[in-house]
């Protein structure tokens, strides 16, 4: 399957189980494909055929932006550079899940979730921890016996209390012995990354309208986590306000920036803002608030950014 096909296969797969989903993003080198929302569960997800392609800058940015709109990420793939991936197994890289198409279809569609996850050494399961040690603890069984059943060391049995996966041969021999279920599901859907100081800004990155635009932002208050493989540049917020902010500094291309943009907004449930150089006849395109810089070097508080960019985008919505 061609990327772009495998990609409108997981849009449509995510709509098909509730999911509200972004058309997909075409653009070259980008860190996610679809953002999708179901309820109060955001995912970001990035489609891939051969997942060696997937780089440890991406998967950085995905944490970045995951973490900023309180969200999960998943990588969809269909092979790697030893095989196919396997459905009902969720595999990782730089501590992003990654799963089969059939595996996602098997999950949103049939309610039928993985049991299986690759590491170093092999193919593991999780255990339920808190129920075999309470168990081993009710029947007054020792770590060597259990250890003797599984074929693992006292030591394993006690890393399987607090939640260290395990080999599957070993999991099944201690549930046959116990005669109780432990291996528990693995959630490919529900990985977030732990939060993270923000990078300090490298204002010398940057061309002298984008630090321009990042220095106002901050003299407001205003933390800015500049992006490097999003439809927009920065994410601009503090603790009650999250923006999507793109530049325009190509005018030619604002248009398409601002629907690419906003319908990210409308699926994360944030608001977005593109700063030009000059403000002309539009203050919004496709929902995206659009402000000048000469406008925003006028705001001294982000309270009014906010209400500029609320205003400015309620309008375009009503027309």
């Amino acid at each position: 399957m061609q990327r772009e096909e495998l990609i409108r296969s997981v849009r449509e797969l995510l709509l098909r189980s509730g999911f509200r989903a972004s058309m997909p993003l075409r653009l070259r080198s980008i860190a996610f494909d679809i953002v999708a929302r179901r309820d109060r569960s955001l995912l970001l997800v990035k489609v891939l055929t051969n997942i060696d392609a997937f780089s440890k800058e991406n998967a950085e940015e995905l944490k970045v932006l995951a973490e900023a709109l309180e969200g999960s990420i998943v990588l969809v793939g269909e092979r790697s550079g030893s095989g196919d991936l396997e459905p009902g197994i969720v595999y990782s890289r730089f501590d992003i899940p990654i799963i089969a198409y059939d595996t996602m279809k098997a999950l949103l569609l049939e309610d039928e979730p993985p049991f299986i996850f690759a590491a170093p050494g092999g193919l593991y399961v999780r255990l339920d921890s808190d129920l075999l040690h309470r168990i081993r603890e009710d029947r007054g069984l020792s770590l060597g016996t259990l250890a003797e059943v599984a074929g693992v060391s006292r030591r394993t049995i006690q890393m399987y209390e607090a939640g260290m996966g395990a080999m599957i041969d070993a999991a099944l021999r201690l549930e046959e012995y116990l005669e109780r279920p432990l291996v528990v599901p693995v959630d490919p859907m529900g990985y977030r990354p732990p939060p993270r100081e923000p990078r300090p800004l490298e204002m010398e990155r940057y061309d002298e309208f984008s630090r321009n635009i990042y220095t106002m932002l901050t003299q407001l208050g205003l933390v800015v986590r500049p992006t490097e493989k999003c439809p927009f540049e920065a994410l601009t917020g503090d603790r009650d306000l999250l923006l999507l902010t793109g530049l325009g500094k190509d005018e030619a291309r604002l248009a398409d920036k601002a629907k690419v943009v906003a319908d990210v907004a409308r699926i994360t449930g944030k608001e977005s803002v593109i700063f030009i150089e000059r403000l002309r006849t539009r203050q919004s395109i496709e929902g995206t608030a659009l402000i000048g810089r000469d406008e925003l070097q006028k705001i001294k508080e982000s309270e009014r950014l906010r209400k500029m960019v609320n205003a400015r985008s309620e309008v375009d919505a009503k027309d």
